[in-house]
């Protein structure tokens, strides 16, 4: 630590986020307080970690201290505990920007769900780069000695905060390059200046870390006291209290369950378990280890295409970036992990890295990995896998449109709501569905709508209903958008129940379509009149072969845009072209003989525009005018039963 004359002291206020944060982990967070050592071991192995990396560059960045360590001190009496790196530390502006304001996105809804007592938990902590921020959980006050490296010893920075509301930055003079966070313990924290406490706490949640973290010494049993109470700063000397090696670097067999899940939780800065991980070494042309896990919960931000995603990437051991996104799809945005190759240049840039051919390669093997990881959960423990789509399938539903490659793979692990179950959980595979297929049965069939209430309630299912033909309900914003460039699956093409002309795969058979063809020449007079009084609004008029209870309802024609589709791209900004629907009659049905048999033209026209406007309400769709349809129902109610 420095002891220093302080110069060119000032005084700032945090950002707003930031004094809303920290009252909410003051009295928030007392169930989780440990948590705060492992947040600030990992931002000084962070620390270290980039430091190493530009020492590449500039070997005179490590100022004759290549040996790169974290320590930690404790002062029982004075109820005090240090952590010290000798990484890249920060500049007076870096001290400033980076532990006064909250930069990272999602910050709004990070604030959100701290607030909600039913969510407050320490996996929430780090995900929105405020791990610094978890010391005032156990320090009234806290203290940042700290001076980058490169730049002169009268360029260290000291800061100061009481987390009250404001903090103070001072120039000083620090010979040593790296960071010194230094906690004032409060009261009822004093058990963290406790070394056996402390050494626990370091094994439990920073055993893995690649950089040694030191403590002093523990006196050997029966010293003497004067030798045990002399404070020279030799005596005792730092011995280390982690393994200090690279969890990944270890083969599978050396590594424990527990030792994994403290490595996710780790580099996730997450509290709770992962869900499952995979941890594989490849060898041969392309030489890389990836250890990837797949999280219990989803992130705040999993839906911002614009937060930091991806894997830590170390090349031969040094670490190059957090979140690499290089490595996995956009759809697989939630996966974690470490990925160390031997192949790639460290001099690369970011932009060049994501064109090279061995990237390309080992994204194509780790997306596999984590398809088949999926594959295997869905197989093996079905209530897990539910867990897991209920959190992270509407991502996965991105995946078809974004990786053709792996279609059916991603087909696979899809799960959908169907008139099976007739339940809103979507836990039916299109394997299953496919094996509950009729005989000649050559179509998987859906319907989309905007919740599972309609499109369960949908006009266009009744035909299938009569005949025991299964429906998946789609009901997600997305799902039309997967249906569209998924298109078939084990062979079989995915059909909209709404689209086009209705052939149950020849089911009716001859006679049906004879039956079909006299009745649109019986009445075509009717068909015609019809067509004629909603020409502005329909694009043809004509018999139904979907309808058994209802008297109407509109269908899609085979190559116009569906409404959640269109719903998207006008959401976006987006032209869409202009289509009209088909308006299809159960000519059987007794409305459908009544308005045929209607004679007084304003009447007639008054009962066909009811029967379009209930058709669109079946279809979820809100009217353009619902005083007019309100004012046409009423008029027809009054005459009709006068």
């Amino acid at each position: 630590m420095t002891t220093a004359t302080a110069q060119a002291s000032e005084t700032l206020g945090f950002q707003a986020e930031v004094k809303q944060l920290l009252h909410l982990m003051i009295h928030s967070l007392y169930s989780h307080r440990e948590i705060f050592l492992r947040e600030l071991i990992s931002n000084a192995s962070d620390a270290a970690d980039k430091l190493r990396f530009e020492a590449i560059a500039d070997e005179a960045l490590l100022e004759e201290d290549p040996d790169f360590a974290v320590s930690i001190e404790l002062d029982a009496d004075a109820g005090t505990i240090s952590i010290t790196d000798n990484g890249i530390g920060m500049t007076r502006d870096d001290v400033i920007q980076q532990l006064g304001t909250i930069a990272r996105s999602g910050t709004g809804e990070y604030l959100k769900a701290m607030s909600d007592e039913s969510k407050q938990d320490a996996n929430l902590i780090g995900q929105f780069g405020v791990g610094f921020y978890s010391a005032f959980i156990v320090a009234e006050k806290v203290e940042v000695f700290t001076r980058r490296a490169g730049t002169p010893s009268a360029d260290g920075v000291h800061w100061v905060s009481d987390g009250a509301g404001e903090f103070t930055v001072d120039t000083i003079d620090r010979p040593e390059r790296g960071t010194t966070v230094l906690l004032h313990l409060r009261e009822d924290a004093k058990e963290y200046a406790d070394d056996y406490r402390v050494r626990s706490l370091v094994r439990k949640y920073s055993d893995h870390i690649a950089f040694p973290v030191r403590m002093r010494a523990l006196p050997e049993p029966g010293a003497d006291e004067a030798e045990a109470g002399d404070e020279s700063p030799a005596d005792p000397g730092f011995e280390t209290v982690n393994s200090a090696q690279a969890l990944w670097t270890r083969p599978r067999s050396e590594v424990s369950d527990d030792e994994y899940r403290e490595f996710y939780k780790y580099i996730a800065h997450d509290f709770q378990d992962p869900l499952l991980w995979s941890h594989n070494r490849v060898e041969g042309k392309r030489e890389y280890t990836s250890l990837l896990f797949v999280p219990a919960k989803s992130p705040f931000d999993l839906w911002n295409r614009e937060s930091p995603r991806g894997l830590k990437l170390y090349v031969q051991r040094v670490f190059i970036m957090d979140d690499a996104e290089q490595f996995l799809p956009l759809y697989l945005r939630f996966v974690r992990g470490v990925i160390d190759s031997n192949d790639l240049s460290l001099n690369v840039s970011r932009e060049l890295l994501q064109q090279d051919a061995t990237v390309d390669a080992i994204k194509g093997a780790l997306t596999k990995r984590v398809l088949d990881m999926l594959g295997k959960l869905a197989a093996d423990d079905a209530d897990k896998y539910r867990q897991f789509w209920n959190e992270f399938g509407r991502v996965i539903k991105e995946g078809p449109a974004e990786d053709h490659a792996n279609q059916e793979r991603i087909a696979g692990l899809l799960r959908f709501a169907t008139t099976h179950t007739g339940q809103e959980t979507q836990d039916q595979s299109l394997a299953e569905y496919v094996s509950r297929m009729q005989e000649g049965q050559d179509r998987i069939y859906y319907v989309t709508a905007d919740s599972h209430k309609t499109a369960g309630a949908s006009p266009h299912l009744e035909v299938f209903r009569k005949k025991g033909i299964e429906v998946l309900l789609l009901s997600d914003p997305i799902d039309e958008w997967v249906v569209g460039h998924l298109r078939e699956f084990d062979g079989k093409e995915l059909r909209d129940i709404r689209r086009g002309e209705l052939d149950l795969d020849g089911a009716e058979g001859d006679e049906a379509k004879k039956e079909k063809e006299q009745d649109e020449t019986a009445h075509k007079a009717f068909l015609d009149r019809l067509r004629e009084q909603l020409k502005d609004e329909v694009e043809e008029v004509r018999l139904t072969d979907r309808l058994t209870e209802s008297p109407a309802c509109l269908a899609i024609g085979e190559y116009d845009m569906g409404a959640q589709m269109r719903r998207i791209l006008e959401a976006s900004g987006q032209d869409v072209p202009d289509s009209k629907p088909i308006f299809e009659i159960n000519i059987d049905h007794p409305l459908i003989k009544r308005l045929d048999d209607e004679t007084d033209e304003r009447r007639f026209a008054d009962l066909a525009i009811v029967l379009l406007d209930q058709a669109r309400l079946s279809e979820g769709q809100q009217l353009a005018d619902p005083g007019a349809y309100a004012t046409r129902l009423n008029r027809l109610l009054l005459e009709l039963s006068a």
